[in-house]
């Protein structure tokens, strides 16, 4: 490939640190696996993606037509420390071709700044990685209408890498997401929520490298599965779909009623955590998952004191990571903020499950053996039997099985008024009359329209559409509210 800058666009991935510093086998495999990670996520972009392996470093050619999708999806994919942007010459096997084809590049972009060039150098050449930089650095000086060179602080650093007698320019140079390959650290389960923690939790064991399966236990109704299948969606789909992962789905809503029933209301939050953490312990075993994920923090609520998650820990033996216990609401928050889960968990519909009367913050372990006798485990038995296990790939499907709220494909109506919930600015064109609302100002808005029309739920796949307009429902602000899917 002798010149990237006409259909093809080049990207050379720098590896995460930890990576390099590893032993020749695990590094081998880390490599292994990124290539295939990347491989596959790109492949399901555009086939005409090449993605070459190296022991240091990973490059992709990709068709200018596919550029802007495949750039942003190198930016979500574990294991990637940097994401250059390259134009690849070759046959630059002396000084005089590198300056003048670096001039020709960069030359137009250095009027009247200070520039500095900067060289790495992979082969054998009678000229040094100083060499070049000085070469080049004079030639931009006598050739350009640059002010000057500047080692230190410059307006324009120009990295060069010159591997044998391949040259490459880089024009632009990405952070990456950091961290082990997806796949590389094997298997944990994720107890998801939908909120803050457990969403903010289960990106971070996903950029680790552990392949993370979801297991939900509803308390809500279909309203709240369905947003929370959205959340675990969205996070597999920016962060981890190299590999297939579970999502389970519990009912606990018998378990609530035999909490009442059994347990004193002091003890009821921390019976709660422990009964979730015996459910994940069985799905867990069924798909040889050695380890749990919670969101807990330290101290943010009463079951969450030190002595209280001793308590919840308790009932397993299975290893149980909490990335956030030492982490406080405003961090948890801006991680959120980042990885893009925040209008997510707050448009979450809220359910109250079991919230104790005075919950105790310092349990005793006597009393809780005490409690814990009196609960009926034929009721958590009958929960996780009746669990279902889907593929989170499969929650489209799924939620549009669901019927939780009537699709409308054809619209025959002028008295439809479409409301387009997406974060993006654009709004859709529909045959009737349609209206901007983002999915988190929903709840605000919407009881600001008029009641003469009828109202249409539109978003790309359908699936926050349905969690909407399921809470639209459930808090009787619209009771013939639909879903629009052209």
């Amino acid at each position: 490939m002798s010149n990237t800058t006409n259909t093809m666009q080049k990207f050379i991935l720098k590896l995460f640190p930890e990576i390099m510093i590893k032993g020749s086998s695990a590094k081998r495999q880390m490599v292994n696996q990124l290539f295939m990670n990347v491989s596959a996520i790109l492949g399901r972009i555009d086939e005409a993606v090449t993605v070459r392996k190296f022991s240091d470093k990973i490059e992709v050619f990709t068709p200018k037509t596919s550029l802007v999708e495949v750039r942003a999806a190198l930016f979500n994919i574990s294991g990637i420390e940097q994401v250059l942007e390259v134009l690849q010459f070759d046959e630059m096997d002396t000084l005089e071709k590198i300056k003048t084809k670096v001039g020709a590049v960069v030359g137009a972009s250095l009027k009247e700044k200070t520039f500095v060039v900067r060289v790495k150098r992979t082969g054998s050449h009678e000229y040094t990685s100083i060499d070049i930089e000085r070469t080049v650095g004079g030639y931009l000086l006598a050739h350009t209408e640059a002010k000057s060179v500047k080692l230190k602080d410059p307006e324009v650093t120009i990295r060069l890498e010159l591997v044998h007698n391949q040259l490459n320019i880089i024009t632009t140079k990405y952070k990456g997401l950091s961290g082990f390959p997806l796949g590389t650290q094997g298997d944990i389960l994720s107890l998801m929520s939908g909120g803050f923690d457990s969403t903010v939790a289960s990106y971070l064991t996903m950029k680790r490298g552990l392949k993370t399966h979801f297991i939900f236990f509803n308390l809500g109704g279909k309203a709240h599965e369905i947003g929370v299948k959205q959340v675990a969606l969205y996070l597999w789909s920016k962060y981890g779909a190299s590999h297939r992962v579970k999502f389970i789905s519990v009912p606990f809503d018998d378990v609530i009623t035999e909490i009442f029933r059994s347990t004193g209301p002091t003890y009821m939050g921390v019976t709660l955590k422990r009964l979730m953490l015996m459910a994940s312990e069985k799905v867990a075993d069924e798909l040889e998952i050695d380890a749990l994920l919670t969101g807990e923090s330290v101290a943010q609520v009463s079951s969450q004191t030190l002595r209280n998650l001793a308590l919840i820990d308790q009932v397993s033996n299975k290893l149980i990571l909490r990335p956030l216990s030492t982490m406080n609401k405003p961090e948890i928050m801006a991680i959120a903020d980042d990885i893009g889960t925040r209008h997510f968990a707050e448009s979450m519909p809220e359910y109250c499950g079991v919230i104790s009367q005075n919950p105790i913050t310092h349990g005793s372990f006597k009393r809780m053996e005490k409690e814990a006798k009196r609960f009926n485990y034929e009721v958590l038995d009958k929960a996780v039997a009746d669990a279902q296990h889907i593929y989170v790939d499969e929650v489209i499907e799924d939620v549009t099985n669901m019927e939780a709220i009537e699709v409308v494909n054809e619209l025959d109506s002028e008295d439809y008024v479409v409301i387009d919930i997406r974060a993006e600015e654009d709004c859709i064109k529909a045959p009737c009359e349609s209206i901007k609302i983002p999915f988190h100002k929903l709840k605000t808005e919407f009881p600001k329209l008029t009641k003469e029309k009828k109202y249409l739920l539109y978003c790309e796949k359908g699936i926050m559409s349905q969690l909407h307009a399921q809470y639209l429902k459930d808090a009787k602000l619209c009771e013939d509210i639909k879903v629009y899917r052209p």
